[in-house]
């Protein structure tokens, strides 16, 4: 298996480290993040990293337990960007100084003008004179360490840019990795060229890799993998079934919470198409009897994902002999959990598929894509030549319909719901706009209103649209639909589903990790 050339992030609690990893996936640099208690000295020994990258945070470098470096990265000899709190964290480590705001805070928009000096760091950049950046910061550093020099400089931060060209050591105040600082990726795709990357993480190698590995680790042991026939499970299981063939089985727990058609799509997607054993557990009755009456949100998930574990037991049960279950789980994910259970970053949310199983059921994990972020598994998928149907799909959660149906879920409820996420949808398409939009779906809100349609009066329920587009996955912003669109939406949802008299459309925006609406 291929040892690629590892880059490695210290995560020092910025909310946007993961964007820092993004951005050297797309310049194929293999990095990995990890929290800055974690990094030892036998970790940066055994990691090897052939660059090192400190994100920003939110402490200040002279607080009480501030977060830190372990001393010995400064002396691996290769080449270091501190970012933000990273740049404070460099100079106060190395012998400079830096001081509270007083009056030099920087939050949000700002411009970097260079003092001229040459820097391999910054070619491409300052073209037009100045630069825009995106500043975060309270603290700000008032004396550089020894050895360093100052190559740009803001209003509020005379020591934007610096650097230690004979160590290869560069700090910005800034980040870089923001979509707001236009220029942010020539200075990493220039920093990881100073460091002597060549770029070797592709999807076909890590696709021949990670083969190689699920055979390693699976010997000829049976492997169950829950199928939900979303991008990142049906990834997973075209891969393993590449590695190991017929020793895996796939379960598809159809818990009636699923868009219209979709139990058919997938069943026949793989049945046919990969000719995989699976099994098409329909549950529907199960679920939707627990959840009647529920409306508390948290209180559907919970019971939905104690009747996933039970089900999926009952049925890995049946296969007889496994020994290992696969999931679909993703690198953000991990990071997550990891911060979740004692990182530096504040997490949104826990991730049920990260922590491992319950006991009982006595299996072990097969992950085979907690290395990658979705754009690199829809890489992948392309990769392994599944459909750009399936690869192209928006998000769609665990729970399905539950959480796109507001208090009491009933069937009548999610018939109507189904068929008018299907109008919305398929006006979506049909505009040519399904590839610009990350994610778009209907919710049956918990009222009814009062309408008239035609000469008679009707007392229905209201749906509201939603459609979110992002750049990176990591924030979003609402679709700006023409209001003919929107019109022309609402008149087929109306007129061809029966029990919907009124429809809106969302605006609101909010991280797709928490776009749904519960």
């Amino acid at each position: 298996m291929t040892q690629h050339q590892r880059l490695l992030i210290i995560d020092f609690g910025s909310q946007v480290t993961q964007l820092i990893a993004r951005r050297l996936r797309e310049l194929n640099i293999y990095c990995e993040i990890h929290p800055f208690q974690k990094v030892t000295d036998a970790f940066l020994t055994e990691f090897a990293p052939k660059a090192v990258i400190l994100s920003g945070g939110p402490a200040s470098v002279f607080a009480e337990g501030a977060p830190m470096p372990p001393a010995r990265v400064f002396d691996l000899g290769v080449p270091i960007l501190g970012i933000c709190y990273g740049q404070q964290v460099m100079m106060h480590c190395l012998g400079g100084r830096v001081e509270r705001g007083h009056g030099t805070a920087e939050f949000g928009r700002a411009y970097v003008t260079p003092t001229g000096a040459p820097l391999p760091l910054l070619e491409g950049w300052f073209a037009d004179g100045r630069e825009q950046v995106w500043m975060s910061h309270g603290d700000h550093v008032s004396q550089i360490a020894p050895g360093f020099a100052v190559y740009g400089t803001s209003p509020n931060a005379p020591f934007a840019i610096t650097a230690d060209p004979a160590r290869n050591f560069y700090a910005v105040q800034f980040h870089p990795e923001v979509h707001h600082t236009p220029k942010g990726a020539t200075l990493y795709e220039n920093f990881v060229r100073i460091a002597g990357f060549t770029g070797d993480w592709t999807m076909g190698a890590y696709r021949d890799d990670a083969i190689a590995r699920i055979r390693e680790q699976v010997g000829d042991a049976k492997v169950i993998c829950g199928l939900s026939g979303g991008v990142d499970s049906s990834v997973a299981a075209v891969l393993i079934h590449e590695a190991i063939g017929d020793q895996l089985t796939c379960v598809f727990v159809d818990h009636g919470l699923l868009r219209l058609g979709e139990a058919e799509q997938v069943v026949t997607m793989f049945r046919d198409n990969y000719n995989m054993p699976l099994i098409h557990a329909d549950e529907s009755d199960l679920f939707l009897g627990e959840l009647e009456g529920v409306s508390d949100p948290e209180t559907k998930r919970k019971i939905i994902g104690k009747l996933f574990i039970d089900v999926f037991q009952k049925h890995a049960h049946d296969v007889g002999g496994a020994k290992f279950l696969a999931q679909g789980t993703l690198y953000p994910d991990v990071i997550e959990s990891v911060s979740f259970s004692g990182g530096p970053s504040v997490t949104i949310k826990s991730h049920h598929n990260v922590g491992g199983l319950p006991e009982k059921m006595g299996l072990k994990l097969v992950e085979p894509l907690r290395e990658l972020f979705k754009d690199e598994v829809r890489a992948l998928g392309r990769e392994l030549g599944l459909p750009e149907s399936f690869i192209g799909r928006h998000p769609f959660p665990g729970p399905g319909l539950a959480i796109r149906c507001p208090g009491e879920i009933t069937r009548e409820k999610l018939e109507i719901l189904r068929k008018a996420d299907a109008v919305f949808i398929d006006q979506i398409r049909k505009h040519g706009l399904y590839d610009e939009i990350w994610q778009a779906f209907v919710a049956i809100l918990p009222v009814k209103t009062v309408g008239v349609m035609g000469d008679g009066r009707t007392y229905d329920f209201a749906c509201a649209l939603r459609a979110v587009t992002s750049v990176d996955g990591m924030t979003a912003d609402y679709y700006p639909f023409t209001h003919d669109f929107l019109g022309e939406t609402a008149t087929r949802i109306i007129n061809e589903v029966k029990g919907i008299n009124r429809c809106t459309y969302d605006i609101t925006s909010k991280p797709p990790g928490t776009i749904e609406w519960e």
